[in-house]
């Protein structure tokens, strides 16, 4: 645990400035406070409410001037919560903050990376415009969907990984022979070193999608006949690739299956789909708030808050993030 100074008055009657300051959206909380506690540091006084018609009301309940400012809000759905950033980003601006960092563990419409399909936006990267226009000086981020993702932003980012807590957790399961499983192509780095951190071999399940948020599974690349099976990927949404790609690994002799999924999205059915799966049991982080009573008992969720605060510790003393990109 990191304790910094108390912000308040000096011996000489002046306000100490450069000091740390933690603001949190509604977006996530419980994940807020964890990082609090780390840092030894309580969240921020501030007003957020929300007007009748639903317009976001955000006031900063003491002074920041000359302040090191973290934001903590993912943005995640509804669209408020992106708004909801931006109103507090601003609100840190005009009360003179000295830095605004915005440390965002989810970054919502990060899957619109790239025009795949004519006449689409790339809505990740107006997203990093919008934000950096708001007023940020930094970005924290979360096991981005697509890495280039960190280069849309106009100013200093730092793209941090939730191995360190997974790979520790799963490390302690004891799989027997096991395989580390990409669900798709694009998440083959992130398997790759979860296999190499685990000393797993490595499969790829050979999928296509015919349509948003639809996935068939085509071909199952590499051994996976009697061995214990960890698909491994940045987020879990509807399931149905990762339900789809468990059923097909059990169909290919599979003998323990379970996931690993950084951020748990879990919309429409995803539920009820991984508790009709042949998964035992799916670990997410806390990037995105899920209320425990709508999750199933195969969903475990794990905590980042140590990550964050440990990168926020970093930032505010001006030391290298490199150790946590190990």
């Amino acid at each position: 645990m990191v304790v910094f100074g108390e912000t308040g008055e000096t011996e000489t009657g002046y306000l100490m400035v450069n000091d740390l300051k933690l603001f949190s959206g509604s977006s996530n909380w419980p994940l807020s406070e964890k990082i609090a506690a780390r840092l030894g540091k309580p969240v921020s006084n501030c007003t957020l409410k929300r007007f009748s018609d639903g317009e976001i009301f955000f006031q900063i309940d003491e002074n920041i001037r000359g302040m090191d400012v973290f934001i903590i809000q993912s943005t995640n759905t509804p669209a408020s919560n992106l708004m909801e950033l931006f109103i507090m980003v601003d609100a840190c601006r005009r009360a003179s903050a000295r830095r605004i960092t915005a440390v965002i563990p989810y970054y919502g419409y990060a899957r619109q990376d790239r025009k795949d399909q004519p006449r689409v936006a790339i809505a990740a990267k107006l997203v990093a415009n919008l934000i950096t226009n708001a007023g940020v000086d930094r970005v924290v981020l979360m096991d981005l969907h697509a890495s280039q993702i960190q280069g849309f932003f106009d100013c200093p980012s730092d793209h941090l990984y939730s191995s360190k807590v997974f790979n520790a957790y799963l490390r302690k399961l004891n799989f027997k022979n096991g395989v580390a499983v990409s669900p798709d192509v694009g998440s083959v780095k992130l398997v790759r070193a979860f296999a190499k951190a685990l000393n797993f071999s490595l499969s790829i399940v050979d999928k296509r999608r015919p349509d948003i948020n639809q996935a068939e599974v085509m071909n199952i690349i590499g051994e996976v006949d009697g061995r214990d099976v960890v698909i491994r990927d940045d987020l879990v949404d509807t399931a149905g690739t990762l339900t789809k790609a468990a059923v097909a690994l059990k169909a290919k002799g599979a003998n323990r299956i379970v996931a690993a999924c950084t951020h748990a999205v879990l919309s429409g059915e995803a539920i009820k789909r991984i508790d009709d799966s042949p998964i035992e049991k799916i670990y997410v982080s806390d990037t995105i708030f899920q209320k425990p009573e709508n999750l199933s008992p195969k969903v475990e969720v794990l905590t980042v808050s140590e990550i964050f605060a440990e990168a926020i510790n970093k930032i505010h003393e001006e030391k290298s993030l490199s150790s946590l990109f190990e």
